[in-house]
């Protein structure tokens, strides 16, 4: 099988397409002939080599030398103490490696939306799972609450204000103004062009913000968070060369140690119930993928190029196919 591979850090030029054995499922363990994946911030701070990320994946070079977390295929093959899948089931999950033609996964898997092609189901696992557990777990969501979602018209954020109005959510969507069409399409009560207004000087108070550009100091979110809002911080700049956007987190959380609101980070968990969850909102028409830009496999490094650029619109989509059709 062709596979994404990369044995030292730097730029997008480490990675590099190679033919490796086909890998065979455990007893335990669905083999999945994938059809499409999508990068995600993680890839990219794991290529980066920055070093908080070298001291899990090695300090030198990477001890696991695959990339890649999101998919969406075919199950070609079932372990024999699989008993909910079958072969020919069409699914989509996360796992390690994934930027690759096959995949063996145990629990972080679900049947496919039914009215998803692979292409949006690849989009869904890790951006709109960390949507999901950044607005219901952390941020305690609930019918009526006021939500912000600062960097609404990225990945995670096309999902969360979508996810965001499933819970019956008033959503705030803070965008840039190319990107105030899509947050209303997606359905935002209100949408802030970020060039035109400062959100964190308006009138209106939230109890939940989910922060995803990471573009604002404590003093300015708290001016309009309620008493006892949250605040959940799912990215933030990259501008430190050592602990990358954790710099951003340490510095939010200090800065709000006294105050009543709450701020959280988080690191978004694969769970097989809520890859349900997301096939059932999906088939409900409550949750759609945004595609941005398609790629081949071969065309990987510049998919994490342009994943690089900050500037997607939802998300990149990678594909198995020989030709992929790509939006320019």
């Amino acid at each position: 099988m062709k596979a994404i591979v990369y044995e030292k850090y730097g730029s997008p030029n480490v990675l590099e397409l190679k033919e490796m054995e086909k890998p065979s499922p455990s007893e335990d363990e669905l083999l999945v002939r994938v059809h499409a994946t999508s990068v995600n911030p993680a890839e990219w701070y794991a290529m980066k080599g920055i070093v908080v990320a070298r001291l899990m994946s090695g300090f030198f070079k990477p001890k696991n030398n695959r990339l890649g977390g999101d998919f969406a295929g075919v199950v070609e093959a079932v372990g024999k103490n699989i008993k909910d899948f079958r072969a020919g089931d069409e699914v989509f999950g996360g796992r390690s490696g994934a930027f690759a033609e096959y995949v063996c996964v145990r629990n972080a898997v679900a049947l496919k939306p039914a009215n998803s092609t692979f292409e949006q189901a690849a989009a869904l696992p890790t951006a709109a799972i960390t949507a999901l557990q950044g607005l219901r777990d952390h941020g305690k969501i609930l019918s009526g609450s006021k939500v912000l979602i600062n960097g609404a018209s990225g990945g995670v954020g096309t999902f969360a204000v979508q996810i965001a109005k499933a819970f019956d959510a008033e959503v705030t969507a803070v965008c840039s103004p190319q990107n105030v069409a899509l947050a209303i399409t997606l359905g935002a009560d209100h949408v802030v062009d970020y060039t035109k207004e400062d959100f964190t000087r308006s009138e209106r108070r939230y109890d939940l913000i989910l922060d995803i550009a990471g573009s604002r100091r404590w003093a300015e979110y708290k001016r309009v968070l309620k008493q006892d809002a949250i605040l959940v911080i799912v990215g933030a700049p990259n501008t430190n060369p050592v602990i990358g956007p954790l710099s951003h987190v340490l510095n939010m959380k200090v800065a709000a140690l006294r105050a009543s609101q709450k701020v959280v980070f988080f690191v978004a968990q694969f769970k097989r119930g809520d890859f349900a969850i997301l096939r059932e909102l999906v088939e409900s028409g409550k949750v759609t993928s945004v595609i941005d830009r398609q790629y081949e496999l071969s065309e990987l490094p510049e998919a994490m190029r342009y994943l690089g650029t900050g500037h997607a619109k939802g998300k990149i989509v990678v594909t198995m196919k020989e030709k992929a059709h790509r939006k320019k």
